[in-house]
């Protein structure tokens, strides 16, 4: 299994993001799958789930601000991320949920700043 995260960048505050991460080796749309991010000196958090039927979880901090969805066709899940703050600053991935350890990629730097 195999996940390539893009779309990361600089942005000011209160600006807009979209996240994709391309899998391989596993069928998001039979998966529950989630968005990550680990900001600098922290833990790996979870920030928002899709499960294999549609519904969706999202932590407190980013509930009402990101959206996650995926693309069956491409294989490809989807991070909207809208309002953004710089506590979003961070390095974000995607993987099923549970994480499967031994799957991480590279992730992608979204660091919120003026």
């Amino acid at each position: 299994v195999q996940y390539v995260e893009s779309g990361g960048d600089l942005v000011q505050p209160g600006g807009s993001l979209r996240l994709s991460c391309a899998a391989s080796g596993i069928t998001i749309s039979y998966a529950q799958m989630g968005w990550y991010r680990q900001a600098p000196g922290k833990q790996r958090e979870l920030v928002a789930t899709l499960r294999h039927v549609g519904s969706s979880d999202y932590a407190d901090s980013v509930k009402g601000r990101f959206t996650i969805s995926r693309d069956s066709a491409r294989n490809t899940l989807y991070l909207q991320m809208n309002a953004l703050k710089p506590e979003d600053t961070a390095v974000y991935y995607c993987n099923t949920s549970p994480a499967e350890t031994s799957s991480w990629g590279q992730g992608t730097q979204v660091t919120v700043s003026s």
